[in-house]
C-alpha cells in the first residue's frame, strides 16, 4: 500500500501530538508534531507535508479555537493548496462551520477513533495533492461523492465508508456540494 504524505501535528499537548504519530505513523512517510503556532510558522515548508492536523486552542482553559483559526489562516498565506484538519475537544457546530468557510479541510473531535483520524488524513491529501497539480478539487469530490452514492444505492453509511468517510464529513461535503 502506498504511504501518504508527510503530515505536520501541531497541537500544545504532548500525548495527543504523540497518539496521532503512532495511529498515522504506518499509513503516512512522516508524521511531524510541533507544539505551538510558532513552532508550526517554522516547520512549515511549502510543498513538505500533505496536510496538517491543527489544534483549535493553545491556552490553558481557551475554547474559543480563535488560537487555531489564527494558525489556519497562516498556513492558508503560506500555503493555499495545503488542506489543514482542524481538531478540538471543545467542538461545536457554530466552529465546525466557521473553520470550514475560513478554509479547512475537515474538522474533527478529540478523541477520535483511529479510523476517522486517518480518513480525514488522507482526505486531506488527496485534497493538497489535486490541488497542487491544478485540478479542480471541487469537480473531482462531487463526482466522487456522486458515484458512491449511486453505487451504494443512496445508503449514506455505506458511501461513506467506500469513500474514506465519517457519516458526518460526507454530509458536510455533500452539502457544500448542493448533494
Amino acid at each position: 500500500m502506498t504511504r501518504l504524505p508527510a503530515v505536520l501535528i501541531v497541537d500544545d499537548d504532548a500525548d495527543v501530538r504523540h497518539a496521532a504519530q503512532l495511529a498515522l505513523g504506518p499509513h503516512v512517510e512522516a508524521a511531524d508534531a510541533a507544539a505551538s503556532p510558532q513552532d508550526m510558522a517554522v516547520a512549515l515548508v511549502p510543498g513538505r507535508f500533505g496536510c496538517v492536523l491543527l489544534d483549535m486552542n493553545f491556552i490553558t482553559g481557551a475554547r474559543s479555537g480563535r488560537e487555531g483559526l489564527d494558525a489556519l489562516a497562516q498556513i492558508r498565506t503560506r500555503d493555499p493548496s495545503l488542506a489543514v484538519v482542524l481538531m478540538t475537544a471543545y467542538g461545536g457546530v457554530s466552529l465546525a462551520v466557521e473553520s470550514l468557510k475560513r478554509g479547512a479541510h475537515d474538522f474533527l473531535l478529540k478523541p477520535w477513533r483511529n479510523q476517522d483520524l486517518l480518513a480525514a488524513v488522507r482526505s486531506a491529501s488527496e485534497a493538497t495533492q489535486a490541488a497542487r497539480r491544478g485540478r479542480p478539487l471541487d469537480v473531482l469530490e462531487r463526482d466522487a461523492i456522486k458515484h458512491a452514492l449511486a453505487e451504494n444505492e443512496g445508503n449514506i453509511a455505506q458511501a461513506a465508508t467506500a469513500l474514506g468517510l465519517s457519516r458526518p464529513a460526507l454530509y458536510r461535503r455533500m452539502a457544500r456540494h448542493g448533494l
